[in-house]
């Protein structure tokens, strides 16, 4: 099992978030979120947690979450019955400690937030999620919007910003268009940690051989490099590019260009 942990701290004038990233191989990630004023006391929201990753890839139609934060108790249940209209599945959060106290589907998720919520507004939670490379679509709904807001939000990648009123139709089209990303997302890194899982099961000949055939080296010449016979070198290639699972050349230079493994054979971090 492969764990990657992200910690990022962000401050807005008199308090501090701090929002921890968790990823799993095979498992998916968690948040954590704690807040903090300048005397060090814990604000509101301590050790909470949301699943926010899985290992599943399914489609849109197969349990697709869309989530949705508002503190106006009628219009965020009257969200719910447009989502459950088209056979979606909404969860429905007043604020943004709601939403992180609870687990969500293991599926694809898209937010609806507002603008404006009690303790951080969902520009903030924006950011704070950006900083802590986790990518969630986003459609911002809000009563009170003006331009520099929406260029910021859009600036920040969300998918769309609407204002209240709008059409029913415009979230709908929002929403499908942030579960897509969000299932395309996920697929990539179940498709990405499967090509990691290959690579880690390289020999570290295999691996010294594999980063010597990207960099365009002929057999001979590593063979000379090695020590060994110019046939040994051809047994170690067909092996690893056996092994890694790629049937061409051409595709395995893509291959080691989509890890980003340094000369060494090490993960940079991504």
């Amino acid at each position: 099992m492969q764990n990657l942990c992200v910690k990022n701290d962000t401050c807005n004038h008199n308090d501090t978030l701090s929002l921890g990233l968790e990823r799993r191989h095979g498992q998916g990630a968690k948040v954590k979120l704690d807040s903090y004023n300048k005397g060090g006391n814990v604000l509101g929201i301590e050790g909470t947690t949301v699943d926010l990753r899985s290992r599943a890839k399914p489609a849109p139609d197969a349990g697709a979450c869309v989530v949705v934060i508002d503190d106006d108790a009628e219009f965020r249940e009257s969200l719910g019955r447009l989502l459950r209209s088209v056979d979606l599945q909404p969860r429905l959060f007043a604020s943004i400690a709601d939403f992180l106290s609870s687990e969500l589907p293991d599926a694809p998720t898209c937010l609806v937030l507002d603008v404006r919520l009690p303790g951080r507004s969902g520009l903030d939670f924006q950011r704070d999620l950006a900083e802590a490379s986790i990518d969630l679509p986003i459609i911002f709904i809000t009563g009170y919007g003006d331009i520099p807001m929406t260029v910021q939000a859009m600036k920040g990648g969300a998918i769309e910003f609407l204002t209240k009123p709008f059409r029913d139709q415009d979230l709908l089209d929002a929403v499908n268009v942030g579960l897509a990303r969000d299932s395309s997302r996920r697929e990539n890194e179940e498709s990405l940690s499967a090509l990691r899982a290959r690579f880690e099961v390289l020999t570290p000949r295999e691996r010294e051989i594999l980063f010597q055939i990207v960099e365009g080296r002929l057999n001979k010449q590593i063979a000379s490099d090695m020590g060994v016979t110019e046939t040994t070198i051809k047994v170690h290639r067909s092996n690893l590019m056996r092994k890694i699972k790629a049937p061409s050349f051409a595709e395995l230079c893509r291959m080691v260009d989509r890890l980003k493994v340094s000369a060494k054979g090490k993960d940079d971090g991504r």
